[in-house]
């Protein structure tokens, strides 16, 4: 850890009132070029215990970097970690105030519902597929409390920044047919969406694309977590990971993700 407590919590301050006021505040790894990654998940922490004192409830996790082609992208090489409060989910086709975000883009995947707890060191894929009371299709919508992109330097964020700013995480969206995982003949792995925005297709994948299989994501949250003495709770929603690359939407725009038998999610932007 490079940051102090005070340093912190201040950066904490700084996303809440970059949510707030929806302008994007400067780069921490700017500011702080000795930030290591413990630096930057304390920052997210901080930022989720403040939007708990203020009120909101956890719900879930979510799972981001999980394909090679990003890790690669953002030089790390294993993927990265938000959480899901309350006040971050939407009906399928809801109409999702845009006003409330800064800079909006939105993936698919695959959401998983526990039923029972997940804890690491030792998760496989079969605990998840065991403990998973459902999975559905899900949109997951993306926003950057911090520049993307440094006005003064053009610098782009790093990694360090996204993790601080809860993985990127904003809001989500659940649709589509759930079912249970030890119940269907279709491989999970192939798993494919077709997302339109506007009508028009802009990305499809396979959900192969997630660690070779969704389920791997969650095992990995789960051991990952167990360092923080952190278990996945029964009810818990967890957000597996994007298998498209994320689309770039404005007010006015609808997106509609076609996950074939396994039906669509959908919403539109006020």
């Amino acid at each position: 850890m490079k940051l102090t407590a005070a340093q912190i919590e201040r950066a904490a301050q700084q996303l809440e009132e970059a949510e707030r006021s929806r302008v994007a505040c400067r780069q921490f790894s700017l500011e702080h070029p000795g930030m290591t990654m413990d630096d930057a998940y304390a920052v997210q922490h901080a930022w989720m215990q403040l939007k708990q004192r203020n009120g909101r409830r956890v719900k879930g996790h979510k799972i981001g970097l999980t394909s090679k082609a990003m890790q690669r992208a953002v030089k790390i090489d294993e993927p990265d970690f938000g959480t899901l409060l309350d006040d971050m989910f939407y009906r399928d086709g809801a109409v999702i105030p845009s006003a409330r975000f800064l800079q909006l883009k939105i993936e698919a995947e695959l959401a998983f519902v526990l039923d029972k707890p997940l804890s690491g060191p030792d998760c496989t894929l079969f605990d998840v597929l065991d403990a998973t009371a459902y999975v559905t299709p899900a949109l997951e919508i993306l926003d950057a409390r911090i520049q993307r992109v440094d006005a003064a330097t053009g610098r782009s964020r790093t990694v360090l920044d996204t993790i601080s700013d809860n993985a990127a995480n904003a809001a989500l969206v659940l649709g589509g047919r759930a079912f249970k995982p030890n119940l269907i003949d279709a491989d999970m792995r192939r798993i494919g969406a077709i997302v339109s925005r506007n009508g028009e297709v802009e990305e499809t994948g396979l959900a192969a694309g997630v660690l070779n299989h969704p389920a791997y994501g969650i095992a990995w949250l789960a051991n990952r977590l167990h360092r923080h003495g952190v278990t996945l709770q029964a009810g818990e929603v967890v957000l597996a990971g994007s298998f498209i690359r994320p689309i770039d939407v404005q007010k006015g725009d609808t997106i509609v993700a076609d996950y074939g038998e396994f039906g669509t999610v959908s919403c539109c932007f006020g």
